[in-house]
Order: structure tokens, then C-alpha cells, then sequence
């Protein structure tokens, strides 16, 4: 059988024009604003018109372009010396859709699509909200294949010791016992948790697992703390956020690492590096770490290798 690995992603603008197309294909996603096709244009409406210019300026301060794309396109090099496959990114907002890999797949005569979140916990809004974007996709190409998804990994063994990696990594020799270790996640509105996402334990989970590792390996924190960033608007989300923990500190050193993410962009190298570096400097933080995602570290292209092997 002809297999083809294709990385699922919601992707980022790869130029300031993008932008507004990505806040458009976000919002405009079912899984993202659930309420009724009618109100949910108005709420994008609404949320685009508002925050348009912020987010394009947030942009400007990372080079005019989310460093997502060519993150993925340096793991999909490094993946293409261990795998005798076609790999492909599967962006689900903005370009490259999976179209444009669906459509070689098609061609080529690819019978299974294995398809690897870059999403480490499952949520409708990331995990379900891509499979369902590559199965739509199909079907509007007449296109059949065997798709089989990898599952969550957020507490695979291989995926711990990867995350640690670059928490001992950014610690850099301090002494890691004059730290608190801020593990962020991405927020979710509590409304979306309620209709059974499974999402929070997921990251719970996730956060039990790391804290064994590092304690089983004699690694000491001044204190491990579940956060969650990225906010939007008034509803209730999953707490305790990233944004009230750092402007209240009981501590005045952190590091923070971004446990949702598996390749760097916007919300880590401009949240949680740019923007929230500012809270820590105002309030006179001793010391303020922002760990880099996994990226294509050497961990993480074996983690992806050894799921894609026992597939095929």
C-alpha cells in the first residue's frame, strides 16, 4: 500500500496579507464559534473588525510572517532522511490547505493518508476540526483513501521526555529550585469543555506526567503550575490564566513552557516572548523564560518516525 504523511496544523500567515484570511477561515470554523452559521459570521464580524489591525501589527514585530510555515517545513526535511514517504504540511487556515497535497496524493496513487497532529491533546478545535477539514476535502476531489490518524500523544513516554529536553534546556545550568515552572497551555472557552471535549484532562494529564518525569530525574522547581493563555473575549475559559498568575506573582522568577504547541508561532515567540515579557518586566521580575517548542529537535522527528513505522 502507498502511504503519504501529512502533518495537521492550523497554520499561520506567511505574509501580512494572510492575516485577515486566517482570522476569516478561524472564525468562519464550526468547531472554533459553535453557535448557528448566522450568528457565528456575526461574531466573526464582529472579532475581526475589532482586532484586525492588533493582530497584523503583532505580526510586524515577528518579521511580518508567523515562523509556523518554515518551522514545518524544517521538521518535514529532517522527517524525509528517516521515512520513504511524500510528507506534506496540511495548514487549515491559511495556505498550504491540504488541497494542494490531496490533489498529489490523488495523482500519485497514495492509498492511506497518515495523518499526525501537531496538536499533542485532542480538541474539536484543533485535532477534530483538521481530520474533518482533510475528510471534506477528499470528498469534494473524489478521492478515496484509507485515512487513519495518530492519536493523542500528550502522555506518550517518548513525548515527555522530548517536552523535558527543552524545559532543562532553557534552565540552561540555573539553578532550577529558585523557579517557578509555568506550563501553558492554550485556553479553551469553558462552554466547549462542557459538551465533552476532552481537551482539559488531556493537558491535566499531560502536566502529571511531566512533573513525575522531572521528579523521578531529581530536576527541582520552586513550584509547577498549570496555566492557560490566549483569552478572547468575555465568556468564562479554563483557568487559571497565564495573564492574571504573572501580574499577581507569589514568584519572581519563571519559565514558561508551552505545553500545546509542538512548533514555535505567534503565541509563543509573540505572546508568551514579546507580549508577556512586558507584564514580567513592568512588575520587576527577577527573571522571566520563555522555553522554545520542540521545533524539529531530534526527540521529537523520532517520536513522529516511530508512530508513522508502526502504521506502515
Amino acid at each position: 500500500m502507498k502511504h503519504a504523511l501529512l502533518l495537521l496544523n492550523m497554520g499561520g500567515p506567511n505574509n501580512i496579507d494572510e492575516v485577515e484570511l486566517f482570522l476569516r477561515n478561524m472564525f468562519a470554523d464550526k468547531n472554533i464559534l459553535t453557535m448557528n452559521v448566522y450568528l457565528r459570521k456575526f461574531i466573526a464580524y464582529i472579532i475581526i473588525s475589532k482586532r484586525l489591525e492588533d493582530v497584523k501589527k503583532n505580526y510586524q514585530l515577528l518579521g511580518g510572517k508567523s515562523p509556523l510555515p518554515l518551522l514545518t517545513e524544517e521538521l518535514i526535511g529532517k522527517l524525509k532522511s528517516y521515512l520513504d514517504m511524500p510528507i506534506y504540511p496540511a495548514m487549515r487556515y491559511v495556505p498550504p490547505f491540504a488541497d494542494e497535497a490531496l490533489i498529489k496524493c490523488k495523482k500519485d496513487g497514495v492509498e492511506e493518508l497518515i495523518l499526525f497532529p501537531m496538536y499533542p491533546q485532542y480538541s474539536t478545535t484543533t485535532t477534530l476540526s483538521s481530520l474533518e477539514d482533510i475528510e471534506q476535502r477528499c470528498k469534494a476531489l473524489g478521492y478515496a483513501p484509507k485515512i487513519t490518524l495518530i492519536n493523542p500523544y500528550y502522555d506518550d513516554y517518548d513525548y515527555i521526555v522530548a517536552s523535558c529536553e527543552k524545559i532543562i534546556e532553557a534552565i540552561d545550568g540555573k539553578d532550577s529550585k529558585e523557579y517557578d515552572l509555568l506550563l501553558s497551555a492554550h485556553g479553551l472557552p469553558l462552554s466547549i469543555i462542557k459538551s465533552g471535549d476532552p481537551y482539559q484532562n488531556q493537558v491535566e494529564a499531560n502536566v502529571s506526567a511531566i512533573k513525575i518525569y522531572l521528579h523521578e530525574r531529581d530536576i527541582k522547581f520552586h513550584d509547577i503550575k498549570l496555566v492557560y493563555q490566549s483569552k478572547v473575549g468575555s465568556s468564562a475559559w479554563l483557568d487559571p490564566n497565564l495573564v492574571d498568575v504573572l501580574r499577581n506573582p507569589t514568584h519572581r522568577k519563571v519559565l514558561i513552557y508551552p505545553l500545546a504547541f509542538t512548533l514555535d508561532n505567534s503565541e509563543t515567540l509573540f505572546e508568551l516572548d514579546i507580549e508577556h515579557r512586558e507584564i514580567a518586566d513592568k512588575i520587576k521580575y527577577d527573571d522571566y523564560i520563555v522555553a522554545s517548542c520542540m521545533n524539529s529537535s531530534e526527540k521529537f522527528v523520532n517520536l513522529i518516525v516511530n508512530k508513522v513505522n508502526k502504521i506502515v
